[in-house]
C-alpha cells in the first residue's frame, strides 16, 4: 500500500511508524467489512456466504445493496489472487439470472419499497484483497461491468486502510446517453436551455475531480460515485439545480440561497449538504465543496 501511517508521540515530539500487515485469514477481512459495510463501502449488508445452489455450486462472500439500490457482490482475498475477478464475475452473472430470489432477500431485510427499486441496470462487483496485479487492473477495464478493486491493509491492532486501486463503470453508455438527452430536452424547455448548460457544467466539474468517478442514473437523480456516492445531481428545476454532497453541514459556513443543511430531511439522492446552483458563477463557488465531498469518498 502506498500510504504510510505514523503515530505521533506528543510528549517526546517523535513519530513511530505503524506497521502495515495482512489479515491472518480471509475471514477476518470479511467479518470486519460485513460488520461495518455501510460505513466502509456505502453498501447495506444483505447476506454472508450466500449459496448459489447445487447447479452453480458456490457461495457469494457478501451480498449488499448500495446507496442507489444497485445489487453488489463483494469478494475477498487475503493476499493477491488471480482468480478473484473471474470468481466475482461468475457470481455477478448468477445474480442477474436470479433477480426474483435477490429481490425476495431485499424485501425480507429492507422492505417491499426497497425490493421494488433495485437498480438492475447497474449491478456492481467489489473485490477486496491484499493486493492486485497490473493484469487485474487491465482486466477490469475490458469488462462491461461495474467493478471496484479495493486494496486493504491492517495497521496495528485497531486500524484498517482501504485504497481504491481501480474503479470501472459498467455498460451503461446507451442508457446514459438517452437519459442525458432527455434531461437536456427537459431543461431546454425552460429559460432557453440555460439549465441544460448549467447541468453540463456541473457534470464536467464532478467528473473532472479525479480518476475512478462513475455516474449512475436513477429516475430522480444522477449519482457520482467513487466506491460510494459523493454527489447527487437532481433534474433541473425552473430556475436552479440541486446537488447533494457528502459534506458535514456543520463544517460549512452555510449561505442562505446557496447551501442548506438537509440532514434529517427527505430528498432525492444522498448527502446532508444541499447546494443550490443558478448561474455558472455558483458552480465556481461550489468547486471547493465538490472537492471536499470527493475527498471524503
Amino acid at each position: 500500500m502506498r500510504v504510510k501511517l505514523f503515530r505521533a508521540d506528543t510528549t517526546k515530539s517523535g513519530v513511530t511508524e505503524v506497521t502495515a500487515r495482512l489479515a491472518e485469514v480471509e475471514a477476518d477481512v470479511q467479518g470486519l467489512v460485513e460488520t461495518h459495510m455501510e460505513t466502509l463501502l456505502g453498501v447495506r449488508f444483505l447476506a454472508s456466504e450466500y449459496s448459489t445452489g447445487p447447479v452453480h455450486g458456490g457461495r457469494i462472500d457478501s451480498l449488499g445493496l448500495d446507496e442507489n439500490g444497485s445489487p453488489v457482490v463483494v469478494e475477498y482475498k487475503r493476499g493477491t489472487d488471480a482468480g478473484v475477478i473471474n470468481q466475482g464475475l461468475f457470481y455477478l452473472a448468477w445474480l442477474m439470472d436470479h433477480r426474483a430470489e435477490v429481490e425476495c432477500l431485499v424485501r425480507d431485510r429492507f422492505g417491499a419499497t426497497a425490493a421494488s427499486q433495485v437498480l438492475w441496470s447497474a449491478p456492481r462487483l467489489i473485490c477486496i484483497a491484499g493486493d492486485f496485479t497490473r493484469y487485474d487492473v487491465h482486466a477490469v477495464r475490458e469488462h462491461r461491468r461495474s467493478i471496484d478493486l479495493v486494496r486493504y491493509r491492517l495497521f496495528g491492532s485497531d486500524l484498517l486502510g482501504l485504497e481504491t486501486v481501480a474503479s470501472v463503470s459498467g455498460g451503461m453508455q446507451v442508457v446514459r446517453r438517452a437519459r442525458r438527452r432527455a434531461v437536456a430536452r427537459a431543461a431546454a424547455d425552460v429559460q432557453g436551455g440555460a439549465m441544460a448548460e448549467l447541468a453540463s457544467a456541473v457534470d464536467e466539474a464532478l467528473l473532472g475531480l479525479g480518476d475512478g468517478v462513475n455516474r449512475v442514473e436513477r429516475k430522480t437523480y444522477r449519482a457520482y460515485q467513487r466506491l460510494r456516492n459523493f454527489a447527487c445531481l437532481c433534474p433541473p428545476q425552473r430556475s436552479k439545480l440541486l446537488v447533494y454532497l457528502k459534506v458535514d453541514p456543520k463544517d460549512v459556513d452555510l449561505v442562505p440561497g446557496f447551501t442548506r443543511d438537509v440532514s434529517g430531511l427527505g430528498h432525492h439522492g444522498t448527502g446532508d449538504l444541499e447546494v443550490q446552483l443558478r448561474t455558472p458563477r455558483d458552480v465556481e463557488r461550489a468547486l471547493d465543496l465538490f472537492r471536499a465531498s470527493y475527498a471524503a469518498a
